[in-house]
């Protein structure tokens, strides 16, 4: 079972979640896959997801993506779940602290308002370190364009890493690293 959290103002609709869910399906394992559309309030995409996890038939591997990467490592520590942290958003609400304002959704015409709360949140929800570094994968690329890969390394220094010179905020080695996310 695979819990997929897409990044900020992104959705089930995103390059990665359907990427994955198709070679999911490819294997006839399409069931495995949950992507819920996260609203942009930080306590309310927590609550959707943590219950997504609470109501699983088994305990799922969690694939966070930049914002998404945020809240699976704090998942992870909760609920003792592993997680492959995609170009992870370290320090959330420092990160997008510049943010507030509206924010056009990428895979539809809706507009989200970011505000200071959602801030905040972001900050009170921020964890020292992983909990348990053994659960943690982290998968980044040097060239990411949004966030900085040195951060990242840094923060998870204790986890499994995967490094890659070049690419991009999304991640552009997705497809050939999807083997090895399914036997993490």
């Amino acid at each position: 079972m695979y819990l997929i959290i897409h990044g900020f103002t992104s959705s089930s609709k995103s390059h990665k979640a359907q990427v994955f869910r198709e070679w999911l399906a490819k294997q006839g394992r399409e069931s495995e896959w949950i992507c819920p559309d996260l609203p942009i309030d930080p306590t309310e995409a927590m609550a959707l997801l943590s219950e997504a996890i609470e109501q699983s038939e088994q305990p799922p591997k969690l694939i966070g993506s930049s914002l998404g990467g945020f809240y699976a490592n704090i998942l992870a520590a909760s609920y003792s779940l592993k997680a492959i942290l995609i170009n992870p958003a370290v320090g959330a609400g420092v990160v997008l602290k510049d943010a507030i304002g509206p924010h056009k959704n990428w895979h539809d015409d809706g507009v989200q308002e970011f505000t200071q709360a959602h801030v905040d949140a972001l900050i009170s929800m921020d964890i020292d370190a992983p909990a348990k570094p053994d659960n943690i994968f982290l998968m980044t690329e040097m060239e990411d364009e949004t966030l900085d890969w040195k951060k990242g390394t840094a923060y998870f220094k204790d986890c499994h890493q995967l490094i890659f010179r070049g690419g991009n905020h999304s991640f552009s080695r997705f497809e050939s690293v999807l083997t090895l996310i399914d036997t993490f």
